[in-house]
């Protein structure tokens, strides 16, 4: 009797089929690994079908655009399109972050105060150095207000956006005192709610798939233009706040005041941070 052994070969169809299969069992790895690690990746991106990209396409009328509209960030409440993940709230009847002082008083030649102050809900040791140097604000308030005769102004208000799992708030002091100088604060404050950790600028660079370089450019092509802008002033004969285009502190490594939100990330110099102007500089990606 013949025995007759089947055909084990494979036709070229059958290849095909099973090196797609195989292909697709990879991207499918790669796909998890990063929303394991990252937890934010948006999978129609990796794989090239989004075209859409907000963030570091923008053309110079909507930067300057943006940049006009900045004020309007300061909503004194959340702003987000992303669903809130569960977060170890310190008090569980109170949102993520909210408004822990709200006070608008004024005396006649002493001061005229008008602040509203936040406090990250967040039980996490980096949440609490967060809330301390917020804290700050609430000081100065209760300091301006035991004050007389001192003709102070100060405004505080804040903005608050979640994107990819980013918690970013940013709070802004405005002081003028008597013949003081007027000084403006922004302080921003960003949290990885995923990983429960402080996240920087570079992180945030790569989880937006932006190009440090590129960024790197943008932020010096911003300075410049402002420089630009103090050097036509100062031929006119204003003292204006002038910047050191060379300094360290305008490379991205260095740049510690972002926010972001859903259409830009926002990289901010407030120089009034440390010292009594209200000289501030965006740049906007």
């Amino acid at each position: 009797m013949k025995v007759v052994l089947p055909d084990n070969k494979m036709n070229k169809k059958q290849i095909a089929i099973y090196v797609s299969i195989i292909i697709i069992c990879i991207i499918s790895v790669i796909i998890a690994f990063y929303v394991q690690f990252y937890a934010r990746i948006d999978v129609s991106r990796i794989l090239g079908f989004e075209n859409q990209v907000k963030l570091g396409t923008k053309s110079e009328e909507q930067i300057q655009t943006l940049i006009s509209e900045f004020d309007k960030l300061f909503t004194n409440d959340i702003q987000t399109n992303d669903e809130i993940i569960n977060f170890n709230a310190q008090e569980k009847e109170k949102p993520i972050v909210y408004t822990k002082m709200a006070k608008k008083e004024s005396k006649l030649n002493s001061y005229n105060v008008e602040v509203l102050i936040p406090c990250i809900n967040i039980k996490d040791e980096k949440v609490d150095e967060y809330n301390k140097e917020i804290e700050q604000f609430i000081d100065k308030t209760d300091s301006i207000l035991k004050s007389e005769n001192k003709n102070t102004i100060y405004t505080v208000d804040y903005a608050v956006n979640i994107k990819d799992d980013i918690l970013s708030l940013m709070v802004r002091s405005n002081l003028k005192e008597g013949a003081s100088a007027q000084r403006v604060i922004v302080q921003t404050y960003n949290y990885d709610l995923r990983n429960k950790k402080e996240i920087t600028l570079e992180e945030v660079l790569k989880i937006e798939g932006l190009n440090k370089n590129n960024v790197q450019n943008q932020i010096k092509d911003a300075i410049k233009k402002e420089q630009a802008k103090v050097e036509d002033l100062k031929e006119l004969g204003y003292n204006i706040y002038s910047r050191d285009i060379t300094n360290d502190m305008y490379k991205v490594e260095n740049s510690t005041q972002f926010y972001l939100t859903e259409d830009a990330l926002y990289i901010i110099y407030a120089y009034g941070n440390e010292t009594f102007t209200s000289e501030v500089d965006l740049a906007i990606i």
